[in-house]
């Protein structure tokens, strides 16, 4: 991988579009358009790998001509600096090593034809987007102008929606607020959580990309895109960690909507919830302030006399577990714990 100054980088996106251009003559001496991606998690390298797979088809009209994403950065205990997800993946599968750019940002150095962003967490200045003659497109997980910003998929499922999607659009100076290309539904239950749904949703952005990239590289998708209808913009912005304090005065349905795309602050003992259930009534009885446990779940009495049931959780440094695991280890027949802290009680 190559992390560069502009004026290196400009060389070397200069030679990639020679290479390119020779690389791609094929039958008859056309050629194939270029394309640059731009992405960094792993739900973006499995949109690169769709683009590569599809590239090499003989009656391909496109190759990817250069990969950027976020620098090396440190992960796990051992702080060891580990490549992006798209980088590994480009790397995996041969890529050339010179033409994966770890730049601080995309600068006018780069000179594509085409450039692919999925969830590339950088914000790329209108000189950048100036120069491919084919525009930029951005796969974003939502049906815009809905849950426009960086937490989209987290934000719907906070609001409880029972309907969402994925969007592709051009890239605008403003953030995603360009004309849509196309969209596609998917309907949401209730228990599916924040990188399950990420994951669904850009694998559908994928298959989408590929059905749209015809009409993109020959110019007409610009004619049918869409503007956006400003009145019905909705925001996303990315989670903070006050937001992962719960407030047991709310309803269990609230709740549950946050738990399922938040990773929680520690409290007293220290506790992940992962996975939850919402009940519209508790039939236990306590105190009202009793952390209970029945059948496979914790029951946290709620506002509104509704119930939060806590199926999975995590402790630190631990697997996450059941509450039932948790139960048996934790408190066995001795004590019970409150929304403040343990305290003795037997089991429900």
């Amino acid at each position: 991988m190559a992390r560069c100054s502009p004026p290196l980088l400009r060389r070397l996106f200069c030679r990639a579009a020679k290479s390119a251009s020779a690389a791609g003559a094929g039958a008859g001496g056309t050629s194939k358009k270029n394309i640059v991606f731009l992405g960094s998690p792993q739900v973006a390298a499995s949109v690169l790998e769709t683009l590569l797979v599809a590239s090499e088809s003989p009656d391909s009209s496109f190759q990817v001509s250069a990969v950027v994403t976020q620098p090396p950065a440190a992960k796990n205990r051992g702080r060891k600096l580990m490549p992006s997800a798209v980088a590994q993946l480009a790397l995996d599968r041969g890529f050339p090593g010179d033409l994966i750019f770890t730049p601080e940002r995309a600068g006018e150095e780069v000179r594509p034809e085409l450039c692919i962003t999925a969830a590339y967490g950088n914000i790329l200045p209108q000189r950048f987007l100036d120069i491919p003659p084919y525009g930029t497109v951005n796969i974003h997980p939502s049906l815009l102008p809905l849950y426009r910003g960086a937490a989209p998929v987290q934000r719907a499922l906070q609001d409880g929606v029972e309907e969402t999607g994925v969007s592709l659009a051009y890239t605008v100076r403003a953030l995603d607020a360009g004309p849509v290309i196309a969209s596609e539904k998917f309907a949401v239950d209730e228990y599916i959580k924040a990188p399950e749904l990420l994951a669904i949703l850009f694998n559908l952005g994928s298959k989408l990309l590929l059905h749209e990239l015809p009409s993109i590289l020959d110019g007409t998708a610009k004619e049918k895109a869409k503007p956006q209808d400003d009145s019905k913009i909705t925001h996303a912005p990315k989670l903070n960690s006050d937001e992962s304090w719960l407030s047991f005065n709310q309803e269990a349905k609230l709740l549950h909507n946050k738990l399922v795309n938040q990773n929680g602050e520690p409290d007293v003992l220290e506790i992940k919830v992962i996975s939850t259930k919402a009940c519209a009534s508790c039939d236990k009885t306590g105190d009202g302030n009793e952390v209970l446990f029945s059948g496979n779940s914790l029951l946290i009495p709620c506002g509104g006399s509704s119930c939060l049931e806590v199926v999975e959780l995590q402790l630190p440094g631990k697997k996450v577990t059941t509450a039932r695991d948790f139960w048996n280890e934790h408190t066995g027949n001795t004590r019970t714990y409150t929304k403040s802290g343990p305290k003795p009680v037997s089991e429900s």
